[in-house]
């Protein structure tokens, strides 16, 4: 079986070089198809004579219409991420099948997507579970708490340098760039994000990232595994079940259900500090993400109407003036002021 090109992608010598020398498909006895969806690496689905798999590398320049370079060896941290979580929580991860951190490239199982559906699209026909939410919230939790206060998981995630240029500086610092009323409130928020250290996180808990398994969430898509604050993986995937209702609307009250199951499970698994403290840094994150999703570098892609794209401007402008100190009080104001647009 040859090389089978599907689109007008080629792929990078370097994955085909992978592929021969760990022996997971030599001599070019193999189907290559390229995976999309992403914006930050090559992803090819490789079938073999006697398995299917995936293989990833990170691409140094993101593909997003503004500049976005971000450091390839996020490749090893996610690597390593997956491992982590892997230990905690194995059937929630895929799992590795080889790794070259000189090339950025390795491998893992591939998950078939008609038993594997990735949640986004799942939420956008309006599937929304809140047991799903509730069992994500969990296993978040679980590896938050079982990495926290690890002064050796510290040390190898030590990855400010990545997380910096790929998460806050084209979200919360690229949106303070626009807004500049915000920009103190905001570079300081992202300044102490950054400075946070609890525990390891995953860094882009998105519905996109996250398969809904036959026996729960399998979390995908680790690179910008970090150490540091762990209420930036809460904030960022509950910003995505606010945006989603303006998405789909029809489904708004199961979105808030999710809302209120993930929070509950996650915060009854926080044990490396008070549930308080948490949650208050989750809430002042949140709005500046919402904010971020159409005012920085990479703008969700499902709001296109101006009438959707003002409405969280103004409501993450309002938040993030407002300083809230509870998730339940940002679910509840978003809400009810779409309610009042029906």
């Amino acid at each position: 079986m040859s090389i089978s090109q599907k689109t007008e992608f080629e792929m990078d010598p370097g994955i085909a070089a992978f592929l021969n020398d760990t022996g997971l498909a030599e001599d070019g006895s193999y189907e290559a198809t390229p995976l999309t969806g992403g914006v930050a690496s090559d992803i090819w689905k490789i079938r073999t004579l006697d398995r299917v798999f995936v293989v990833k590398k990170a691409l140094a320049r993101l593909r997003v219409a503004q500049v976005w370079n971000a450091p390839v060896s996020r490749n090893a941290s996610e690597v390593e991420w997956l491992l982590e979580a892997a230990r905690v929580a194995p059937a929630a991860v895929p799992e590795i099948l080889a790794h070259d951190p000189e090339r950025g490239v390795f491998a893992m199982s591939y998950l078939e997507p008609a038993d594997h559906p990735v949640w986004k699209e799942e939420l956008r026909r309006g599937n929304a579970v809140p047991r799903f939410a509730s069992k994500l919230g969990a296993v978040l939790a679980s590896i938050h708490a079982a990495t926290a206060g690890s002064e050796e998981i510290a040390r190898r995630f030590a990855n400010d340098e990545v997380f910096h240029p790929i998460r806050l500086e084209p979200y919360i610092e690229a949106a303070a760039r626009v807004h500049g009323d915000l920009s103190g409130t905001l570079l300081a928020l992202s300044s102490r994000t950054l400075d946070t250290k609890k525990a390891l996180v995953h860094g882009d808990i998105s519905p996109k990232n996250i398969l809904v398994g036959p026996g729960g969430p399998i979390i995908l898509d680790a690179e910008c595994a970090w150490y540091g604050d762990p209420a930036f993986d809460l904030a960022f995937c509950l910003n995505h079940l606010l945006l989603k209702c303006l998405w789909t609307p029809s489904s708004r009250s199961d979105y808030g259900d999710c809302f209120d199951a993930l929070v509950e499970a996650y915060l009854r698994g926080v044990d490396w500090e008070t549930k308080t403290e948490l949650e208050g840094r989750a809430a002042l994150l949140l709005p500046a993400l919402s904010l971020a999703r159409v005012d920085g570098k990479s703008p969700v892609d499902y709001l296109t109407e101006a009438s959707d794209k003002e409405f969280v401007r103004s409501h993450s402008r309002l938040l993030i003036k407002r300083q809230p100190e509870t998730l339940s009080e940002i679910k509840e104001h978003w809400l009810t002021e779409l309610s009042k647009n029906d």
